[in-house]
């Protein structure tokens, strides 16, 4: 068992043909860009932002926090979507390019669509950020890849993303296992 702080082996990339493979893989997963973000692939160098929301009071909402090892199964778990659903999680990563942020296309167990989730670090939250970088993430999933629904399901108690939803035009549709359903309706384009 390693200590919240520790780095276990399993979290360090080793160079060689495995991790060339990996940044393949990696190069499919599309990039989006706004103005101040790049939303791109996660990689094991993004688990420190990763830890600090999922073993910290920040996971409060999504059953949190998690001890480590936990938080790495997650982590995992929401990079393999791209492998098995074709969207998962980005990394939103800040023009500096510190990994601030994590915005993901999901679908899990008890889920009844695809949803759009957010989590950002301390660092990543008060400067519009997580809007940016969800609207990003719907105009995507409801634009080029057509997915026919997206919602956010949120906590009760989660202020914070209720207000980011409603902000991001989401509209209550419903709850769902105890957890509210925002759903969000596809971007409208404006004619010429």
């Amino acid at each position: 068992m390693t200590a919240a702080h520790e780095i276990g082996p399993h979290e360090i990339a080793v160079p060689g043909p495995a991790a060339d493979l990996g940044e393949r893989i990696a190069a499919l997963v599309p990039v989006l860009r706004t103005p101040r973000l790049t939303l791109r692939a996660p990689r094991l160098d993004d688990l420190p932002a990763w830890h600090a929301i999922m073993t910290t009071a920040r996971a409060a909402h999504i059953d949190g926090p998690w001890n480590r090892e936990e938080s790495f199964e997650g982590f995992l778990a929401a990079t393999a979507l791209w492998l098995l659903r074709g969207h998962g999680l980005w990394t939103v990563e800040a023009a500096g390019g510190e990994a601030v942020g994590f915005v993901l296309i999901g679908f899990e167990p008890g889920d009844r669509e695809p949803e759009l989730g957010f989590l950002f670090t301390a660092a990543g939250e008060g400067k519009g950020l997580a809007q940016e970088a969800a609207a990003a993430a719907r105009d995507w999933a409801l634009g080029p890849m057509r997915l026919p629904a997206l919602v956010s399901y949120i906590a009760p108690g989660n202020g914070r993303s209720r207000r980011l939803a409603a902000r991001l035009g989401a509209r209550p549709d419903g709850e769902i296992d105890g957890c509210e359903v925002w759903r969000h309706a596809p971007r409208q384009e404006t004619p010429a």
